[in-house]
């Protein structure tokens, strides 16, 4: 059986899904399409802390009941307005870590900063790296790096 490790960008999904689409991702129906048939080793959905608790929580543990680990990062506010809150470094260190004992790393984010790892990936451990993403938001070095891409379409989108 397909061994998989399976690595969500939340904020990039959430934001990439809304301004294409004008949707929500479907978590559930994601966790359907890759589990099928195989195993999952581990299971990682990335986000930022909001001042929002309430809502934020009851989505994070719709997450958990899906079968993710939330892996949370603090919102950072900095002086000048704007905000922090970003996980590539720990995504891509989770990601190396994880190709070793995995035949299949599943990654579902638009954003071309994953490409190097996925290509170091892909050549040091033998592993098929699967993107899932939206297709004009996905940055074309990260689908080039990727064994198989997946645009993300209705199918993974929450009804409207």
């Amino acid at each position: 059986m397909n061994k998989i490790a399976i690595l969500v960008d939340v904020q990039n999904i959430y934001y990439t899904t809304r301004q294409a689409f004008s949707r929500k991702f479907n978590y559930r129906a994601f966790w359907s399409t890759v589990t099928e048939g195989r195993e999952v080793i581990a299971a990682y959905a990335y986000a930022i802390e909001s001042r929002d608790g309430g809502k934020q929580f009851g989505f994070q543990q719709i997450l958990r009941d899906i079968g993710f680990e939330v892996k949370l990062k603090p919102y950072i506010q900095r002086s000048d307005g704007s905000a922090k809150g970003d996980w590539d470094v720990g995504i891509t260190l989770d990601m190396v870590e994880l190709a070793e004992q995995v035949d299949t790393v599943v990654l579902a984010s638009g954003d071309g900063d994953f490409d190097l790892a996925l290509q170091r990936i892909r050549q040091r451990f033998d592993v098929t790296a699967e993107v899932y993403g939206v297709e004009q938001l996905t940055a074309g070095t990260l689908i080039r790096s990727a064994t198989r891409y997946v645009p993300i379409e209705d199918d993974l989108l929450m009804p409207q």
